[in-house]
């Protein structure tokens, strides 16, 4: 009997050995003292944090003319990171025009006094109870961010989002808040089907219950800044600020060219303006060098 369980448990061994050559590693433990900025990673056998080394934080003063989009969401912030109470928040509007940017900018202005940032995909949403518990409480303070946040009606990942936010008896701990941003104010597709699909009683026309869930996702977000398209002094005063903060020149020549930059693009916005003020500046350096 003893030879068999011997015999057993070597088999036993060397399968185990083979199946851990198939697993990926363990991540390492990361240090959140020198850690600003993670991302969720997944594959088929799990998910991870994987520290971002170069997080791209743009600068504080470069976000112009969102002025009260800043002011609302660093003072959140701010009483997230002296453990006051705080709101999840949700920034939408016009592509281009500085959500995104304003929440990474976030990151440096906060980072001495405890902020974290956590990148999440859409679709990894659906890890989000694994995301809050690897997330170790202590002094950090931890912002969940999902860009360009948008869901379509069988897409699963938005269930766990929303009963994170509201309604579940397993909240968010106080050292998570969810930062997201979306060109969609309900963040679900709406069709002018669903405005037939009512029915009248006394009078009275009650939105079909469909409706009611697509709304009910972007209403448990507690902040809700709105971000609309830049006019074109507007967008040139952000070209401006974008050329400073990279350390460029300022010329006659930046105006025309700046206004082209935008035609041919169709648009005038904050990305457009930093792509414009990157091209004008990596010129200027490149003629120096000549």
């Amino acid at each position: 009997m003893s030879d068999r369980l011997d015999a057993f448990l070597t088999r036993a061994e060397a399968l185990l050995e083979r199946v851990e050559a198939w697993l990926p590693p363990a991540p390492p433990p990361i240090d959140w003292h020198t850690t600003l900025a993670c991302r969720w990673r997944r594959t088929a056998w799990r998910g991870w944090l994987e520290p971002v080394r170069m997080p791209d934080c743009p600068p504080w003063s470069a976000l112009r003319h969102i002025d009260a989009q800043k002011e609302a969401l660093d003072r959140n912030t701010r009483q997230f990171v002296q453990k006051l109470p705080a709101n999840n928040a949700l920034l939408v509007g016009s592509r281009g025009c500085g959500k995104s940017s304003l929440v990474k900018a976030l990151l440096p202005r906060h980072a001495k006094r405890g902020l974290r940032l956590i990148e999440v995909d859409k679709a990894d949403l659906i890890d989000l109870p694994h995301i809050v518990q690897a997330l170790p409480e202590g002094p950090w303070r931890y912002l969940l961010f999902a860009d360009d946040l948008s869901f379509e009606a069988d897409e699963p990942a938005y269930k766990p989002l929303k009963a994170a936010l509201d309604g579940s008896i397993a909240s968010l701990p106080d050292h998570v808040l969810i930062y997201a941003t979306s060109n969609r104010r309900h963040l679900m597709p709406e069709y002018f089907a669903e405005n037939a699909a009512t029915r009248h009683l006394g009078g009275e026309v009650r939105p079909s219950d469909g409706i009611e869930e697509k709304l009910s996702l972007s209403d448990r977000f507690g902040l809700l800044l709105s971000f609309y398209p830049f006019d074109q002094d507007a967008y040139l005063d952000i070209v401006a600020g974008w050329v400073e903060a990279m350390g460029g020149r300022i010329t006659s020549a930046l105006r025309a060219e700046a206004l082209q930059w935008a035609i041919q693009r169709g648009v005038r916005s904050g990305r457009t303006a930093r792509q414009f003020a990157v091209d004008w500046v990596g010129r200027q350096a490149l003629k120096g060098r000549k």
